[in-house]
């Protein structure tokens, strides 16, 4: 794992693997030197400016590639390619803030909630409802999460509204994605 990936997992007292979330003991981490020397020496065309950038610092470069960023902006929203059956909610949940599970502090947004949550409550012990997953139509609001802070940082990296279309099915939401998958090909 990168350092950024697993770092949050060093920091809670019982550290979990991010990958099989089985208990590891952090005195055995090691650097994995061979990754990081060819990281630092192989280098790729950036996917929007075309310039050679080593793999280690692509992602920085990506994030600030003017190029990138303006195939984004033009990038074509999702539309379901077939009106949806399902009728058009009353009571759309709030995904965008939330409240600490652990203080009630208000109107966090994801990003937010980690931060509060890391200075806050980085050794509270007591399990938790995520108030993301809660959320959600598939969330279950009495589920209570182990250790809720290895859970908020590898589960929550993104917001949910990036990649889902709450308003559609998920019939029409696959005939989308496979239509879309057709095109590009």
């Amino acid at each position: 794992f990168c350092g950024e990936c697993l770092q949050p997992c060093l920091q809670v007292p019982s550290p979990l693997c991010p990958l099989c979330r089985m208990p590891f003991d952090p005195k055995k981490v090691e650097k994995a030197s061979s990754v990081e020397k060819q990281l630092s020496s192989y280098k790729a065309p950036c996917r929007g400016c075309s310039k050679k950038v080593t793999l280690a610092k692509m992602r920085s470069h990506v994030s600030s590639c003017a190029k990138v960023q303006e195939q984004m902006a033009n990038c074509p929203k999702f539309v379901p390619v077939v009106p949806t059956s399902q009728p058009i909610p009353r009571n759309i949940p709030n995904r965008s803030t939330f409240v600490c599970p652990y203080c009630g502090a208000r109107n966090l947004d994801q990003q937010e909630l980690v931060k509060h949550c890391m200075e806050n409550h980085r050794n509270d012990p007591n399990k938790v409802v995520c108030p993301v997953c809660s959320a959600m139509p598939w969330g279950d609001p009495s589920y209570k999460s182990a250790n809720f802070l290895q859970h908020l940082l590898h589960r929550h990296k993104f917001s949910y509204d990036t990649f889902v279309d709450y308003n559609i099915d998920e019939e029409a939401a696959l005939q989308a994605a496979l239509a879309l998958s057709l095109s590009e090909n």
